[in-house]
């Protein structure tokens, strides 16, 4: 289902904020890091239950590194930046502010993203060229 030595990127399927986080990254993903799926999918889900999260008290993105470790909020963001081409892995000297207030910050952003930015009907459905970046139940 997953591929070995992917971390899993878990996203809000219908925020316009979250959809584009996740189009940027794939744009800067030159090691072919990350996999992507939506919060809501059957595999997202999944890999939610499997770790025990509350997703009602985290209203985050989540990356999963399998048999390691989950991060949300911002050290999610943080290590996922830390991943990316050009200068994106210098933001990672971030992780040093503490963690309530990169949270802080995160929490404003994230209570505001449909306001803000706005809300799809539906998950989004990727381009045959990107579909093998997503993971799914058929996986």
């Amino acid at each position: 289902m997953i591929q070995e030595g992917k971390k899993i990127i878990l996203f809000d399927g219908v925020c316009n904020l979250c959809n584009n986080a996740v189009n940027f990254i794939i744009k800067r993903d030159k090691k072919d890091v990350f996999r992507y799926a939506s919060l809501q999918s059957e595999i997202g889900q999944e890999l939610i239950k499997d770790r025990g999260i509350d997703i009602s008290r985290i209203d985050s993105i989540l990356l999963i590194n399998p048999g390691e470790a989950y991060y949300h909020k911002s050290t999610a963001a943080l290590h996922i930046a830390k991943q990316l081409s050009a200068g994106y892995p210098l933001l990672f000297v971030f992780i040093v502010v503490p963690k309530f207030f990169r949270d802080w910050i995160y929490d404003i952003i994230a209570k505001n993203r449909y306001r803000w930015f706005g809300k799809k009907e539906s998950c989004m459905i990727p381009t045959p060229e990107l579909k093998a970046l997503f993971i799914d139940q058929a996986s």
